[in-house]
């Protein structure tokens, strides 16, 4: 398709997925309103409809299916993982036409997109290194591409000086930047939290089998009050066996080491992590390992999916296990997940702590974060960038609750 297609027309989209999928869709909509376009946020209204889909696992891709299906009697495109890699799939439902990513990206100006609030979202690559026997996203986006070190220096720029205060680095594996193009995440970082401003950096979603290679010079980097001191480590597994099944590139000790480096140095770091429940021959004994990693590692947020088989992976040619096996593991683990998010939290019960006003949930309350990410929710209307002190003074699990210290000294 040509973009001319939809110039001056009123447009409705959805999105769904990562980070990275969002963004594109912020950039798309940059694009549409070059072209004249009037976005609206109800489907009723538009002449055209947009999707960005995502299709990681079998319920997201039925989910998108049920979406397209809805809209199918509409002048309909599609963008975003599903077409590059299911399109059969999405012809069964509806004939749309594609905008690929790249597409996008092409005639997209900036890597940098604003996000809610004091956000900012900055696209440092697509893409991976990687080989996972179940993952059919590394299809759709395909190898590793770094976005050149300038551009994101670029990006972040103009997002400060738009007023952002956290910009999230994002991609399919932030920690692989650079290695197409003989550079480092660290070095970037470095680069980086040299602008000038007010702001902090939320690194992505980082492979383990990557930051192996830089470790202890990302540990380094992670010092500067300009980034926050959180990872988001997908782990998948605590058995060994499951790993090299799943064609990860690291063990459950690799991971530990990982996790025992920036704890020894930042003690109250929050690190998340993803795991998958219920991978073909999972046996009672390599869960229990699993469930050990999640307890030593005391991952904080995990994100825990119950395995579905993806087309086209390795992975797929597997016997699945019963469905009820793979439930009653991820009901396991999200019990052991939530005493360690409970258990972090209280750690910061009665402290005081440094936060950032980053976004808006509900009237009468504001969204904070601390420098180690924590979600502090404080009861009072702060502008964007409001900085100050609080003092922790309760645990919801998913967030904190907070006070403001008076100081007189706060900034916006």
């Amino acid at each position: 398709m040509t973009f001319e297609d939809l110039r001056e027309k009123k447009i409705y989209i959805e999105s769904y997925g990562c980070t990275y999928n969002h963004a594109d869709a912020r950039r798309l909509t940059a694009i549409l309103e070059d072209f004249g376009c009037t976005l609206t946020g109800r489907a009723e209204e538009a002449d055209a409809v947009i999707v960005n889909t995502c299709t990681v696992i079998g319920a997201t891709e039925r989910k998108m299916l049920r979406r397209l299906a809805a809209f199918a009697d509409r002048d309909l495109y599609v963008t975003g993982c599903m077409p590059l890699v299911q399109m059969d799939k999405i012809r069964s439902v509806c004939t749309p036409q594609v905008i690929r990513p790249d597409e996008i990206h092409e005639r997209s100006g900036s890597v940098g997109t604003r996000g809610p609030g004091a956000t900012g979202v900055v696209q440092i690559a697509s893409g991976c290194i990687g080989r996972c026997s179940y993952c059919i996203t590394r299809f759709a986006r395909g190898r590793l591409a770094s976005v050149p070190a300038q551009d994101i220096l670029d990006a972040v720029r103009a997002l400060v000086a738009s007023g952002a205060y956290e910009i999230q680095l994002t991609g399919q594996d932030v920690a692989a930047w650079g290695l197409d193009r003989g550079e480092s995440l660290p070095e970037l970082l470095r680069e980086i939290t040299n602008i000038p401003g007010r702001f902090a950096v939320r690194l992505g979603m980082m492979n383990p089998a990557a930051v192996l290679g830089i470790l202890e010079p990302l540990t380094d980097a992670c010092e500067s009050e300009k980034v926050f001191r959180f990872l988001h480590l997908p782990v998948q597994s605590g058995s060994d066996a499951v790993l090299e099944r799943m064609q990860r590139g690291y063990t459950a000790a690799d991971v530990v080491r990982i996790v025992d480096t920036f704890r020894e140095r930042y003690p109250d770091m929050m690190i998340s992590s993803d795991f998958i429940t219920g991978f073909p021959g999972e046996t009672d004994e390599e869960f229990s390992q699993t469930l050990e990693l999640l307890r030593r590692a005391a991952f904080v947020k995990v994100n825990i999916t119950r395995y579905s088989r993806r087309p086209g992976t390795p992975a797929a040619a597997l016997k699945d296990l019963p469905e009820r096996i793979r439930k009653d593991r991820s009901r396991t683990l999200l019990a052991e997940a939530n005493r360690n998010y409970d258990t972090y939290n209280e750690r910061w019960i009665g402290r005081e702590t440094p936060v950032v006003a980053t976004e808006k949930n509900m009237p009468g309350s504001t969204v904070c974060r601390n420098p180690c990410y924590l979600n502090v929710v404080v009861e009072e209307d702060l502008p964007f960038g409001f900085t100050g002190k609080a003092v922790i003074t309760g645990n919801r699990r998913h967030y904190v609750i907070a006070k403001l210290v008076p100081s007189g000294e706060e900034e916006v």
